[in-house]
């Protein structure tokens, strides 16, 4: 039976967060508020590891802050904002497809100039 309740550290282990990042997101609203034990230690959930899985992968793929707490807002405001979520999520990932095609050209780039040195050899 796997855990279902972790220590920040753990939570740490599992998200690749920074304590200082999941502190952040509780501040700014990104993660709902933390339970804690009997001592006043927070005590992170299955559910709140999900959502900063969720948070992470929006994260790397450079969605901003401002778009990931608009995202956040929608989810807790329930499924009839599921078609905004869609809409915001078909937008980002318009913008993560254009990084992709831009990386894509400049290791096109890499690839030539690889090519042209060792032709040099």
């Amino acid at each position: 039976m796997g855990v279902s309740v972790y220590t920040p550290a753990e939570a740490v282990e599992e998200t690749g967060f920074s304590l200082d990042t999941l502190r952040y997101y509780e501040k700014i609203g990104l993660l709902e508020r933390v339970s804690r034990n009997a001592a006043g230690q927070r005590r992170f959930s299955q559910e709140d590891i999900g959502w900063l899985c969720t948070l992470r992968c929006l994260r790397e793929t450079g969605m901003p802050i401002a778009t990931m707490l608009r995202f956040a807002e929608l989810v807790r405001a329930g499924d009839h904002t599921v078609p905004d979520r869609i809409k915001l999520l078909e937008e980002h990932d318009q913008l993560v497809q254009e990084q992709i095609a831009n990386l894509t050209d400049r290791q096109d780039y890499i690839h030539h100039k690889i090519s042209y040195y060792r032709s040099l050899l």
